[in-house]
């Protein structure tokens, strides 16, 4: 079991060991166990900086649609990982798909927001909703807006649960380096754009 626990997460052997005691024998919450250490581990790394790295490309079959992406690590030991460079050409391949507006909420320019907000609130009061309401609807409105338009709070598209964010998914693969990784940007080329 601990065998199995190493290769699908890529954990080390006295880690995987102690989370199956943990989780009395059961793999998933073992799993379990282990992203919730890594994630704990992950945000000590977040401080250190994060220079090498890697440019994740994707371009789209009907070479309509095109992304580069730059993913930063500690090492370039890490840089040269191939599941740290799998992240890269993953996370081309998810923004390519999901074209979201910016890396996370500090990113997405304020003309944008402050249109979304326009928007938002508009529609609440037109809706009917009391006046003292609206700002409480628009915020939650705009909460949305972000999971869904901002990279590191999208579901990865390469989930077939659904349910892993790339904020996640970059932590896993933290987890597994032991490196702090920022998705520092990226650009989506698609025609006619």
């Amino acid at each position: 079991m601990v065998k199995e626990l190493r290769e699908r997460t890529g954990a080390g052997m006295m880690e995987c060991k102690k989370a199956l005691e943990e989780a009395n024998g059961d793999m998933e919450a073992a799993i379990d166990v282990l992203r919730a250490r890594g994630a704990a581990k992950a945000a000590k790394r977040a401080e250190r900086e994060a220079s090498e790295g890697v440019i994740g490309m994707y371009l789209h079959t009907n070479n309509k649609v095109g992304v580069m992406v730059e993913v930063n690590c500690e090492t370039d030991f890490v840089a040269r990982n191939e599941e740290f460079i799998q992240l890269g050409r993953d996370l081309a391949m998810h923004i390519a798909a999901m074209a979201p507006v910016a890396v996370d909420e500090s990113d997405v320019p304020a003309d944008v927001v402050e249109r979304e907000r326009a928007v938002y609130r508009e529609q609440v009061k037109n809706e009917g909703k009391p006046e003292a309401m609206w700002d409480k609807i628009v915020d939650g409105k705009m909460k949305k807006f972000f999971k869904d338009n901002t990279l590191m709070e999208q579901v990865f598209v390469k989930d077939p649960e659904g349910k892993q964010t790339i904020r996640q998914l970059v932590q896993e693969v933290s987890a597994k380096t032991g490196e702090n990784i920022v998705v520092r940007r990226f650009v989506r080329y698609q025609l006619g754009e």
